[in-house]
């Protein structure tokens, strides 16, 4: 039994002090700290009014950090919304917002992107809504005219992606539109070189895990050097990346996701490889058949964009192949099978024959089609 010990009353006040400090309690936030996460709070309750047009919900600021610096304060957030009826789940943003304290009030006087975070669309300016009746699009910078021919054509791409990959998918497309070549790189955090000449890319990373908010984001300078039809070929190709995000991951070749796109892309249009894979044929008439279905550094774009091309019409081609040899549902087969299974037991199963013997079927097409 321990002797009892007699302290002075004094010293209980300190000592509970170094006692709950030592337990880890949290220090208090001050009340200036509080009133502005309740500023924050309030302001963001709904979402601004010039986003009137834009279907939101969930619309929401999460804050993380406050800092502040005498009369005015800085807000770390994650602002989370989903676009109503399009979006799976919600869609994550990395703000900055900057407050000013006058007459005993915070007042929040100015929202973007926290550093090295992406910006949203609305960022570059007011955002122009259209809707389709399977899509939805948003632009900045764009006349309403382009916005409506971009929503038709989107529009059509949806029923072409559901013919090709007849599994289940949300069925609509949403459609990003910004003002320019460098206002695009913007919104994807690349440089501007690497998608000029492009007319639409996706959102979410081929290869990467599904995402909740896929978007197609258009270049506004591609797109008008497009004809009609590789405008309906672009858009269906990329909605195709759409539908097919939850059956693609790690273990899906490159090439079958581009080609897949591609060849829904292409599917029920009068392209011939002669017109549509025009690098491909100078080489194998030059006598360079490839020696592997493309790798994926063969993707890559800055580099050769002769060497670029050779590759998608490769996996074009590849996948036109299975189509045409083993029935669509062979290729839609293999593309799932791709997704989760090695791809030796893909191809096997799938196709019954092993990925060489695939490899050289292939090679002898491109030698009989541009010989």
């Amino acid at each position: 039994m321990f002797p009892v010990r007699r302290c002075p009353v004094r010293v209980l006040p300190l000592l509970l002090s170094v006692l709950l400090a030592g337990c880890g309690a949290p220090a208090p936030r001050d009340a200036a700290e509080r009133d502005v996460r309740e500023a924050v709070a309030d302001w963001s309750r709904t979402p601004p009014a010039g986003l009137a047009g834009i279907p939101l919900e969930g619309w929401a600021y999460e804050v993380s950090e406050v800092r502040r610096d005498g009369a005015g304060a800085t807000v770390r957030a994650e602002l989370h919304y989903r676009l109503t009826g399009y979006d799976a789940a919600a869609a994550g943003s990395a703000r900055e917002v900057r407050l000013t304290r006058d007459g005993g009030r915070w007042h929040v006087t100015g929202d973007r992107a926290a550093p090295g975070a992406l910006p949203q669309l609305w960022d570059q300016g007011p955002v122009a809504v259209v809707r389709g009746s399977r899509s939805l699009v948003l632009g900045v910078g764009q006349d309403a005219g382009t916005l409506s021919a971009i929503a038709a054509e989107a529009d059509r791409a949806v029923p072409a992606v559901s013919a090709a990959w007849p599994e289940l998918w949300a069925g609509r497309a949403v459609v990003l539109v910004p003002g320019s070549l460098e206002r695009m790189a913007e919104l994807l955090g690349r440089p501007a070189a690497e998608y000029r000449g492009m007319g639409a890319v996706t959102t979410g990373r081929v290869g990467a895990a599904p995402a909740p908010a896929d978007r197609v984001v258009v270049n506004p300078q591609g797109w008008a050097e497009l004809s009609p039809a590789g405008r309906g070929v672009i858009l269906t190709h990329e909605v195709t990346h759409v539908a097919t995000r939850a059956a693609t991951t790690a273990t899906t070749p490159l090439w079958l996701s581009e080609g897949f796109a591609d060849w829904a892309g292409y599917r029920g249009t009068a392209a011939t490889p002669e017109r549509a894979a025009p690098a491909l044929a100078r080489a194998l008439r030059r006598g360079e058949v490839p020696g592997e279905l493309p790798r994926a550094e063969d993707f890559a774009f800055g580099g050769d964009p002769e060497a670029l091309a050779r590759a998608y019409e490769g996996a074009w081609l590849a996948c036109r192949l299975i189509a045409d040899r083993w029935g669509e549902a062979a290729l839609v087969d293999l593309y799932g099978r791709a997704g989760r299974e090695p791809w030796p037991v893909a191809v096997r199963g799938a196709l019954g024959v092993d990925p060489d013997a695939l490899t050289e079927d292939w090679q002898e097409a491109l030698r009989a089609e541009f010989r």
